[in-house]
């Protein structure tokens, strides 16, 4: 925190009280004006506010009377997620880079086509000359996205055409981004562990023959190393993360702000932001605390009763950082299931197998099988909420020994590539800048001179 007098403190305290109070707005006026907080219609759906071909997230079907919850399916460019990852396994292939093509240009690579694309993504990794010094390591954060965004606002300076929105340059650029995001992560990561933890510093230049999966476990190790299983599961959430429609926060702040005719840099610099928060990307980071907490209080962990206790207290605001979120239960959109959580959750038991923590990962399955029984008895509730991706991710990074500051971090070098084809696609196909209404609820006032005003 800024280092400010006591009594300046005292005063900004005052200020801060009043601020609050001022921001209230009366939550009746909402219904009054029929706003749409969030941008949710009042029976939970998004509104509709833009077209996409890039992602679909299903829920639900309608039938001649009313919305019929499903379970939760996924779609990139039209096909369905679990194709996909079906598709790469059965294989035995990684699909990272594939996915990334299939939403920057709509098809699926053919062969030639995908080892263009990687070499691409390769050849455009190694950070600009002398930047990893300058930007990086002479400027570290203790908050590795902040550092992430202000390293790609920093790129802006080493772009020789960074205004232009023509689709080319565009494209150049994020076809960069994609490829450097791992390479900012990885080495903002360690200049918080020198500098911040005090810890040895070691930086591994990215290797060409490496995919993404590859190199983020590469330059996150002391000794570079890594197993095949861990790269391929890595792969894995990379998949899952690249894309969730063109409704979520961080890519309708990339469709917003492309809008408005910004660069690049700018845009992308604000969808980090947006994917910062804890109820967005953060949100991986909170599911793996709580579960941390959960884990030290509860005595008895196949102790169905002590588990649904501590949920209890948690929704109660008696628990964990009385938020009164279950975090990982529950998501904007999917009502029985989220797809990419049943994905991650097989994955999970393999890995949890491998590194005998398979008491956590049944743990882990009990949790999510009883939070809703939970939610639904506390809230008093007939509100239908599943486990999202966040629920198992930050598991499943922990059994890869991945420190929690890097869990949001590594969502967005997978989101990078949604955020990319959402750009262009708003780019070609938006057309006007977005610019929704607000009411001002404010009621006239007359302007009083300062000598009448008192001096309170």
């Amino acid at each position: 925190m800024s280092k400010v007098s006591r009594d300046t403190q005292s005063m900004i305290d005052t200020l801060a009280e009043q601020a609050k109070e001022k921001a209230k707005i009366d939550p009746a006026l909402y219904e009054r004006y029929n706003v749409k907080r969030g941008l949710r219609n009042a029976d939970g759906t998004g509104v509709l506010v833009g077209l996409t071909e890039v992602g679909e997230v299903m829920s639900y079907i309608v039938d001649d009377v009313e919305r019929v919850p499903i379970e939760g399916r996924l779609f990139y460019q039209g096909i369905e997620i679990n194709d996909l990852v079906n598709g790469f396994f059965e294989q035995k292939r990684f699909g990272f880079e594939e996915t990334a093509y299939l939403l920057l240009f709509g098809e699926l690579p053919s062969a030639g086509q995908q080892k263009d694309f990687e070499q691409m993504l390769a050849d455009m990794r190694p950070l600009p000359q002398s930047f990893t010094e300058d930007m990086i390591l002479k400027a570290p954060s203790p908050d590795i996205m902040n550092k992430l965004a202000r390293s790609v606002l920093a790129l802006y300076s080493y772009d020789d055409d960074a205004e232009s929105i023509s689709i080319p340059n565009v494209l150049r650029q994020c076809i960069e981004l994609i490829a450097r995001f791992p390479v900012l992560t990885a080495y903002a990561y360690m200049a918080r562990r020198h500098y911040v933890d005090k810890e040895s510093l070691f930086l591994h230049s990215p290797l060409p023959e490496y995919n993404t999966a590859q190199n983020i476990l590469h330059m996150i190790r002391p000794d570079g190393q890594f197993s095949e299983l861990e790269a391929r599961i890595l792969d894995l959430a990379l998949v899952l993360h690249a894309e969730h429609g063109g409704g979520n926060n961080s890519s309708f702040v990339t469709h917003c702000v492309s809008s408005s005719g910004s660069d690049t840099y700018s845009v992308i610099a604000a969808a980090i932001g947006s994917l910062k928060g804890p109820q967005h990307g953060g949100a991986s980071n909170k599911a793996y605390a709580m579960m941390k907490e959960l884990m030290s209080e509860v005595k008895h962990w196949r102790n169905e009763m002590e588990i649904c206790d501590y949920l209890t207290k948690i929704l109660s605001k008696e628990a964990y950082d009385r938020s009164g979120l279950i975090y990982g239960i529950g998501h904007a959109v999917y009502t029985v299931s989220d797809p990419r959580t049943k994905l991650l959750r097989d994955y999970a038991r393999m890995l949890a197998f491998e590194a005998g923590r398979e008491e956590e990962y049944e743990l882990y399955t009990l949790t999510e099988r009883l939070a809703p029984e939970v939610f639904s008895r506390v809230k008093k509730s007939d509100k239908i909420v599943c486990a999202n991706v966040d629920f198992y991710a930050g598991f499943i990074y922990s059994m890869l020994q991945i420190p929690p500051e890097l869990f949001t971090p590594i969502f967005a070098c997978a989101r990078i590539a949604g955020w990319s084809a959402h750009r262009i696609e708003e780019l070609v196909s938006g057309g006007r800048i977005m610019r929704p209404a607000y009411k001002c609820v404010q009621k006239r006032r007359k302007y009083t001179p300062v000598e009448q005003r008192g001096n309170d």
